[in-house]
């Protein structure tokens, strides 16, 4: 209805103003005139493409009512916790060509060069076959990277030519046996491809750690079910765990064995931390088995979608914790010079990356603030299938109001103006190269008048500690870190 007001606006109009040309009357003109001006508002709307909101709901999408006021998450309410990054009386040119960091340890026989930010994990399920073709082509278009989610390789994201992470959840999507395990032949057919660059094995998510994923029914079109190789119209569910192991051991071979079927790409994974001592132990089979991921990704628990849990944020370590502790704990088993680190959870501006790149992560990805760039506008239904601008929707009447130049071009430039201002902001810090930047570039007001940096507030590991006499603090959770279970 709402998408053919213009045509009944129009079609009042057309009426009042047959009728004031026949009659002669003026009264006739002056409601035509009106009628006209709004149907062609409408018509503009409809036809414009760069207001998605507006392309589904000409001239009523422009009313401040209830479905599209914007539902904010706990993150983006401002805190009472105040930090500053260290500006420098010696600051520098920004660089400029944009820093990437190099991903790929010693194992790995294909190393891929990563930008500063990427798209975060956004599966072709949960978001349209619109949204996620303008992620890939402006990813394509700003050189950066985009992660599949763990819906599958959908065709959606190869259709743009841009770089892909591929990621494999629980419910090995895309690569999946009839029984749900992972099917080995068909995962390395698709590793192989070019647009796939790394591979990624997610444990959890900050949305929901542990506890799995739920794609509804009314979701699961017939395109997503071929893609993920499930029924139509019935719900998804992702196991909270991963089948193919189930100690840390296993896990880090399951790791050796992904990256020896996709032919030496990059391989890592992406947790949202819970336990340190659980993590160390997953450190402790590295070291025991000499196997090491290419990246981690560390997922903070402020991260999630409008489909989130009603306890989102609430389990599982924020950002902040969950990046230190594995920035600390590789760095105390002396592998984080072969292990990169990604942080993703509330990524929105350039200080935002390079808080994290300070506080221990090499690159970022951003998934709320790409949706932002794509249309979305922040409803919180994404979970109903009737997302008002075509962004986490599969209906087909709602993702007409999504053009895909536009938005792809919308991502390029969003990505693009955020990584310079991390550059520029670097610069003025004296700091031209992201590795360069230490805990000490970033303060806390921890008191009236007083701020104290992140390496006096928190511990920093020395290089191999842990394997050659842990700290007092560490000690406990390292010594009853289990290589052989994670309970």
């Amino acid at each position: 209805m709402r998408r053919r007001l213009p045509l009944l606006l129009a079609a009042v109009g057309a009426a009042c103003a047959a009728l004031a040309a026949s009659a002669g009357s003026a009264r006739w003109w002056f409601a035509a005139g009106p009628l006209l001006a709004l149907t062609a508002l409408g018509v503009r709307d409809l036809v414009q493409r760069r207001d998605s909101l507006l392309r589904a709901y000409p001239l009523t999408g422009r009313l401040p009512f209830v479905p599209f006021v914007p539902r904010h998450g706990r993150d983006e309410r401002p805190g009472a916790v105040r930090e500053f990054l260290v500006s420098s009386l010696a600051p520098v040119e920004p660089a400029e060509e944009p820093p990437v960091v190099r991903v790929g340890g010693p194992d790995c026989r294909l190393p891929y060069d990563m930008a500063l930010l990427n798209v975060s994990a956004l599966s072709f399920g949960a978001l349209s076959a619109p949204a996620v073709l303008a992620l890939n082509r402006g990813a394509a278009l700003g050189r950066f990277a985009q992660d599949t989610g763990e819906g599958g390789l959908s065709e959606h994201h190869l259709r743009g030519g841009g770089d892909l992470v591929w990621e494999i959840g629980t419910g090995y999507f895309g690569c999946r046996t009839g029984d749900g395990r992972l099917d080995a032949r068909e995962f390395a057919d698709k590793a192989a491809l070019p647009e796939v660059r790394c591979v990624s094995l997610k444990l959890s998510q900050g949305a929901a750690p542990g506890g799995g994923a739920l794609l509804p029914g009314v979701k699961v079109s017939a395109s997503v079910a071929r893609e993920r190789n499930v029924p139509a119209g019935e719900p998804v569910v992702s196991p909270p765990g991963h089948r193919e192991y189930s100690t840390p051991r296993e896990l880090v071979l399951f790791l050796a064995r992904l990256r020896e079927l996709a032919g030496g790409k990059p391989t890592g994974l992406k947790l949202c931390v819970g336990s340190r001592r659980e993590f160390l132990a997953v450190c402790r089979a590295m070291v025991a088995e000499g196997v090491a991921p290419d990246f981690v990704v560390v997922d903070g628990s402020e991260g999630g979608s409008g489909a989130a849990p009603p306890y989102a944020g609430e389990v599982g370590l924020p950002l902040t914790e969950g990046l230190m502790t594995v920035h600390n704990a590789l760095v105390g088993v002396g592998l984080r010079d072969r292990v990169r680190i990604g942080a993703s959870g509330g990524v929105a501006t350039g200080a935002d990356v390079v808080r994290r790149l300070a506080q221990g992560a090499d690159y970022t990805n951003a998934a709320r603030a790409m949706m932002r760039a794509v249309g979305c506008v922040g409803t919180g239904r994404c979970h109903t299938n009737t997302c008002p601008v075509g962004v986490a929707t599969q209906d087909p009447r709602r993702t007409r109001a999504l053009d895909v130049g536009d938005k792809a071009r919308r991502v390029r430039d969003y990505q693009r103006g955020t990584v310079r201002d991390a550059v520029r902001i670097m610069a003025s810090m004296g700091v031209r190269e992201p590795a360069a930047l230490t805990p000490a570039h970033l303060v806390r007001r921890t008191g009236p008048g007083t701020v104290r940096s992140y390496a006096e507030l928190y511990e920093w590991l020395e290089p191999g500690v842990l394997l050659s006499g842990p700290p007092e603090s560490w000690a406990a959770d390292w010594k009853s870190a289990d290589p052989d279970g994670f309970s």
